[in-house]
């Protein structure tokens, strides 16, 4: 049996993510499980972490385990994870052993790594948790890179919970405003699960400019032509406003700047009135709108949009224990079964 990871949603089928987000929904009704009964898991933070942290942290002893929580910016030696380097830089420690010794002492290897923003080119090959996936010996989660599929479960879970049956439902994805340019990986993963689980997405941006990589907006036309969707990239606000069943808000930088923001700002003030408004909800069928949080009160949505019986930006929150105990049991699960 092929040992499996949850590095990307894409990775997984549209069936395989039902059953996740199933056991979710069991695991949220009350549902227990002993899946980690004496195992571990090594969750790694190159980057902040509130939601993602308590959260894997306490999925884990609910489901009978271990975490051990590295802080890999400070409390432990610097990794290099290019193949070949020659370490006579800061890092201190290469990924091929890194992956292994942890491998002798847990059960799965949990990482959150954002890019540098230095050079997308590279960067976009998500390169220190495909370094680990590569040399590990136990499955690796992924707590967000240049993706975040713990966060897509957590929405999808939050959307079929209002929306019923998602296929076919109009979806917003739409760019608001933030003070400095941001990962897009919330972004991507968005655009994946809506359009796998057959949404009709729309995409919000002030500018071409802020286009998402073409291996994702190219999966997410694929996804939508195979459910016999539509996937529409416009900057015409009323218009994608108009009868969205769903509405989901993200900041991102745009990517022909990264790593060189200053050339971004003119781009940037185009987006300047696309904070999510009552005025603006008016035009939907009803909606309901998210985040992935944390988020800016008054820059991105109005307190009276985040403050409505419409927002599920808590409520997605919140699912984030249950999709990632349905993955971790999974993967468990998997090394059982081999």
């Amino acid at each position: 049996m092929t040992m499996r990871h949850f590095l990307t949603t894409a990775d997984w089928s549209r069936t395989e993510l039902q059953g996740l987000l199933d056991r979710a929904q069991a695991f949220k009704d009350g549902a227990t499980s002993r899946a980690l009964e004496g195992k571990a898991i090594a969750l790694m933070f190159f980057n902040p972490s509130l939601r993602t942290r308590s959260s894997f942290d306490i999925g884990a002893y609910q489901l009978g385990g271990h975490a051990i929580v590295l802080d890999a910016k400070g409390a432990t030696w610097p990794l290099e994870f290019a193949d070949g380097a020659v370490m006579d830089g800061n890092e201190e420690e290469h990924v091929r052993e890194a992956a292994r010794v942890l491998s002798s002492f847990v059960d799965i290897i949990a990482i959150r790594c954002f890019p540098d923003f230095k050079d997308w080119k590279a960067e976009r090959e998500d390169p220190m948790i495909t370094a680990f996936a590569k040399h590990a010996t136990v499955p690796v989660i992924n707590m967000e890179t240049i993706v975040h599929p713990c966060q897509e479960l957590a929405l999808m879970l939050a959307l079929q919970a209002h929306l019923g049956d998602v296929a076919g439902k109009e979806f917003l994805l739409t760019w608001v405003p933030h003070p400095k340019p941001l990962n897009t990986a919330v972004a991507n993963s968005a655009l994946l699960i809506a359009s796998k689980f057959g949404m009709n997405v729309r995409m919000l941006i002030p500018d071409e400019v802020y286009r998402l990589d073409e291996r994702y907006m190219s999966a997410a036309q694929g996804f939508v032509e195979e459910a016999g969707a539509s996937l529409t990239v416009t900057s015409d606000v009323e218009a994608a406003y108009a009868g969205a069943d769903a509405v989901y808000a993200k900041s991102w930088g745009a990517l022909p700047f990264f790593g060189q923001w200053e050339g971004e700002a003119p781009y940037r003030a185009k987006g300047k009135d696309f904070m999510i408004t009552p005025e603006k909800m008016a035009l939907t069928n009803n909606a309901v709108v998210s985040h992935c949080l944390p988020m800016r009160r008054n820059v991105k949505i109005a307190d009276a949009v985040v403050d409505s019986p419409a927002f599920l930006g808590i409520e997605e929150a919140g699912n984030r224990l249950h999709v990632q105990k349905a993955v971790m049991e999974a993967l468990a699960q998997q090394d059982q079964a081999s």
